[in-house]
């Protein structure tokens, strides 16, 4: 009877261990990208390319991607819309392309070709292609893992393709399909399989507390704190280490 009434209130809620999962990785994002700007402009140094922070950076991505999955099939369970789906991409592929072009401004060797942004454009855009597999996505998801991992210690000479797989060049941010895209379909597998029809398969807690709330606010909006981070962040740095961040910036014409 518990299960019962526990799958009749959160059918079309939202819930909160997915929002709190979220709240984690952005508190997680912020951090690193922090610590890449103060190394960037040469304020304190951190090795944010290797050892600790590398894996930092890339096992929040991954939560980020693999929520994005599972929250993907429980939107559809509820709406059975695909064309939002492709809107969504296309927005946040065109907020991608703004990042190039701020990033481009700032260093020309460096600015983001292929960042999380885009990767998540074209992986909204390529989902509804497998929202009717389950198994499918798991046995797919898992393969382009692993050959993107194999990939990312091959150099190739086809920059044409860093959208798709692994290249090795100097960049902020670079998620290309191989492997993220994996993740993404591991997520949806877990999404069907964890929230069939929407609905938790599950019994835990429900928390409607005002603790509760503030803890999972951050989850419910990532892209926007995404966006407001970078400009927040560069402006602090702008006010407290003037002399570290503006030779990074463009000459005003006045």
């Amino acid at each position: 009877m518990a299960g019962t009434t526990q799958i009749n209130t959160t059918r079309h809620s939202r819930f909160w261990e997915i929002d709190l999962l979220r709240t984690v990785a952005v508190a997680m994002m912020i951090t690193f990208h922090t610590l890449y700007l103060l190394n960037f402009f040469h304020i304190h140094p951190t090795d944010v390319y290797h050892g600790f922070w590398w894996w930092f950076a890339r096992v929040t991505a991954g939560t980020f991607i693999f929520l994005a999955g599972v929250a993907l099939t429980i939107t559809y369970s509820r709406s059975k819309r695909i064309s939002g789906f492709l809107l969504r991409g296309l927005k946040i592929f065109a907020w991608g392309m703004a990042i190039t072009l701020i990033t481009l401004l700032i260093s020309r060797t460096e600015y983001v070709r292929f960042g999380i942004l885009h990767f998540f454009g074209i992986a909204f855009i390529l989902a509804p292609f497998f929202l009717r597999f389950r198994f499918i996505n798991l046995i797919l998801g898992i393969a382009l893992l692993a050959a993107g991992i194999y990939l990312w210690g091959t150099p190739f000479n086809f920059p044409w393709l860093l959208w798709l797989m692994p290249y090795s060049f100097a960049t902020w941010d670079y998620f290309p399909l191989l492997p993220w895209f994996g993740l993404f379909l591991v997520g949806m597998f877990c999404g069907k399989m964890l929230y069939p029809q929407g609905n938790r398969r599950f019994n835990i807690h429900e928390f409607n507390d005002p603790v509760t709330s503030a803890l999972t606010l951050p989850g419910k909006h990532p892209l926007v704190i995404y966006l407001a981070q970078w400009p927040t962040i560069i402006g602090l740095l702008l006010i407290l280490f003037p002399a570290n961040v503006l030779p990074y910036f463009p000459p005003f014409p006045f």
